[in-house]
């Protein structure tokens, strides 16, 4: 009965949760750590480029932001392998504002997702 009721109360009462509307962007700019000399640098690449960094390279699959606000919160679809090594060490979205969500687990690099490049 407990059950019945909290679902009526969600299907009446909760508000529904509507997908956000996004926009492509050709590139994204991210910034690489390598924890062993502290040293930083951002990349920027283009949609399709790969770019290596340290031992690793980077490849941009996609990035993302709000549709009609290009400085919004920014998503992107990296993979990222080793050099020399075929599987990739990581491949998914990184989303700009939850680094940590979905991260690189590597002892060496941090690479995270900045920003959209818009034209």
């Amino acid at each position: 009965m407990m059950r019945i009721l909290f679902l009526l109360f969600l299907t009446v009462f909760a508000a529904p949760i509507q997908a956000q509307q996004v926009s492509s962007a050709p590139g994204a700019v991210l910034r690489g750590l390598d924890k062993l000399d502290g040293s930083v640098t951002d990349l920027e690449l283009a949609v399709g480029e790969n770019k290596d960094f340290g031992r690793l390279n980077i490849s941009l699959g996609d990035c993302r932001y709000p549709k009609g606000n290009p400085a919004g919160n920014a998503f992107a679809f990296l993979t990222i392998r080793e050099n020399g090594m075929d599987d990739p060490v990581f491949q998914g979205w990184m989303i700009a504002a939850a680094p940590a969500l979905d991260a690189l687990d590597n002892a060496r690099y941090d690479v995270w997702v900045l920003r959209c490049m818009t034209e």
